[in-house]
């Protein structure tokens, strides 16, 4: 029997491992792989966007070593705080993430206040260094979330749309399972089933769709922030959505932490947005004005 199922699409996948390969002893998860490859193509994606508008594309090869650190800092420190429960106990598990529980919005938070420290020490515009970076950000996101997919979590509740998918009982967390998905397993030849949300697909497809929108846009864009604006309102928007559908979020007081941050998210990002938009002058106006001086100037002499 297959390992994972999509049975209204037809796909079955017999078997799909964790691990990709042993270093040395030590094994190397799919996981990693993702979030590596999604790292590289950002940075050469981030130089190459540098180059294109006049900038030093070796200063984000520089800005990248800083921020993967911080970014993963972040994304362990979120994670812990709001599961504070399974660490409390035994404060050493904080630093075993080979065992999981990295969480994206930690490492965002990790990467934009690289950002700014950054940017304060190298005199450079931090809205410009956030428009570069952005595309290479939510592009890593897309690539990242198919980890989830081979690690069998980042799912949702019980769904037979099109895109429903199947996992084996014994693979999966039975924490992350939601009542409503196990009081719907189905057993096949003797092989016990959840069918769920692929919350991590849906992620996935949403992100890359805000890639091209960050790329079409970067080529147009009217002032420093406009890409990074952007992305926070695109990507809290799908996290709102996604989180709703998900049932292993991260809780505090009753509530989703991913859906409330990215809620706040997309309220801040539409006031910038709106309030940068107002402040900026159209290319040809501000052409206008310089022409204009450019003649007054040519009369006076």
């Amino acid at each position: 029997m297959p390992e994972i199922w999509f049975p209204n699409l037809g796909i079955e996948i017999d078997h799909l491992s964790r691990v990709a390969f042993t270093v040395f002893g030590k094994e190397v998860y799919w996981y990693g792989i993702f979030i590596g490859t999604g790292v590289l193509l950002g940075l050469v994606l981030a130089m190459n966007e540098a180059k294109r508008t006049g900038q030093d594309p070796d200063t984000y090869l520089d800005f990248a070593l800083y921020a993967l650190i911080f970014a993963i800092i972040g994304a362990r420190l979120y994670y812990v705080l709001f599961s504070w429960d399974a660490y409390s106990q035994n404060l050493i598990k904080i630093f075993a993430t080979r065992e999981g529980g990295l969480a994206i919005y930690g490492g965002v938070i990790g990467g934009v206040l690289t950002a700014v420290v950054y940017s304060k020490i190298k005199k450079m515009n931090f809205w410009q260094l956030a428009d570069t970076a952005a595309p290479s950000l939510i592009l890593g996101q897309a690539l990242g979330r198919w980890g989830n997919f081979f690690n069998r979590e980042a799912f949702g509740d019980f769904t037979d749309n099109l895109f429903a998918m199947r996992y084996q009982l014994s693979q999966v967390r039975l924490g992350d399972i939601s009542e409503h998905a196990l009081s719907q397993l189905q057993a096949i030849n003797g092989v016990e089933y959840i069918q769920v949300h692929p919350t991590f697909l849906y992620e996935s497809l949403w992100n890359i769709g805000v890639f091209v929108l960050l790329i079409f846009v970067s080529r147009r864009k009217k002032f420093h922030g406009q890409i990074a604006g952007l992305y926070f309102l695109c990507y809290g928007l799908g996290r709102v959505w996604i989180e709703g559908l998900r049932t292993d979020q991260l809780m505090f007081g009753g509530f989703a932490v991913s859906q409330v941050l990215s809620a706040v998210l997309i309220l801040a990002a539409a006031v910038f947005l709106i309030w940068k938009e107002k402040q900026a002058k159209p290319v040809h106006e501000a052409e206008g004005i310089e022409k204009s001086s450019t003649d007054e100037e040519k009369k006076d002499e």
